[in-house]
């Protein structure tokens, strides 16, 4: 059930305490009008951090309403770097917000959750983080957008992490620091580990929450998206794998197994005992119909298996770079 939002153009009063939000985006175009319509003007306190978009969207955003705040960048971007120069113009401009509500330029706010989260949050003061379901927009489009559409469909209670879109409590925010700037993919889990570690617990409620528009229509954008998450993987495991929860280790772990050294051992094993040795390559359509088995879809169990390339290739773009010490930079795939 929603909760409706108030007519347009007056403000929501979160029980007792005060929301902000804080948008994200670059050349979002019309996908960052509909996110901003779905904010304002019922929450005046929105701040929208544009990352160099060169379609209007900071003009478009102030029309509208929204702070806006133009990410310097002579700096590398990233969406944690967004998020926390957003949220310290809100709380500047702000100053009595205690809830934000975080979400990336393509999503739709859904109406009713602004009012659920921050009830939730104002009756379980042990939690820092609520998020909803996030649904694609268009999942009927192509598979891709289907896939993501089943990713984001995640178990409701309490979790380990939240996606981009989530409403926080600004005190437990500010009590770890916030996201990790230079972090270019996976910063929300990574964010919920150190909230964890601190003792704050994360949920997911049954409710709806945002639209979001991945429009991935090609092979190619899909491949570079699975990309980031091996490269948020593996960044993951190297900040904390040591610590008892291993983070992301096995993650890690799955996509060098399958992505680097098993290719790699069945063309040494080619070369040095000729081509006879390639029978060992049939561990990948063993590996196939295992999880066929397991999860009955022949798409889920293909891009399964395919995916452990590209998160492969995420893993060792993200350590060449930390060894080389050089600037990271976003992986866009739209």
């Amino acid at each position: 059930m929603y909760v409706a939002l108030p007519a347009i153009g007056k403000t929501i009063h979160m029980h007792e305490h005060k929301l902000g939000v804080v948008a994200i985006g670059r050349n979002e175009g019309e996908r960052l009008r509909r996110c901003l319509l779905s904010l304002l003007p019922a929450v005046p306190a929105t701040v929208y951090v544009d990352s160099g978009s060169t379609d209007g969207s900071s003009q478009m955003a102030a029309d509208l309403g929204a702070v806006v705040v133009d990410l310097d960048m002579s700096q590398p971007f990233t969406a944690a770097r967004a998020r926390n120069t957003g949220l310290r113009q809100l709380l500047q401009r702000f100053p009595d917000v205690t809830l934000v509500q975080f979400v990336d330029g393509d999503c739709e706010m859904v109406p009713g959750w602004l009012q659920a989260a921050s009830l939730f949050l104002t009756q379980h003061p042990t939690h820092a983080v609520v998020c909803g379901r996030r649904r694609e927009r268009y999942p009927e489009r192509t598979i891709y957008n289907a896939m993501c559409d089943e990713e984001w469909d995640t178990p409701v209670g309490d979790t380990q992490a939240c996606g981009g879109d989530a409403m926080m409590r600004v005190e437990a925010l500010q009590a770890v620091s916030g996201y990790r700037d230079g972090m270019i993919a996976g910063e929300e889990p990574e964010l919920c580990f150190r909230l964890r570690q601190a003792g704050w617990r994360i949920h997911r409620l049954d409710l709806e929450m945002t639209l979001h528009d991945a429009n991935i229509t090609r092979l190619g954008q899909w491949w570079v998206r699975t990309v980031r998450s091996g490269h948020a993987f593996a960044e993951g495991a190297w900040l904390h794998g040591s610590s008892p929860e291993r983070f992301w280790v096995r993650e890690a772990r799955r996509a060098w197994l399958w992505g680097v050294l098993l290719p790699a051992s069945i063309v040494l094993a080619a070369l040095l005992a000729g081509a006879s040795a390639a029978i060992l390559a049939a561990i990948y359509p063993v590996q196939w119909i295992r999880l066929l088995l397991r999860s009955g879809s022949l798409r889920e169990s293909s891009f399964m298996l395919l995916g452990k390339f590209a998160e492969a290739q995420g893993a060792m773009k993200f350590h060449l770079s930390r060894l080389r010490g050089g600037t990271r930079h976003i992986i866009e795939y739209k």
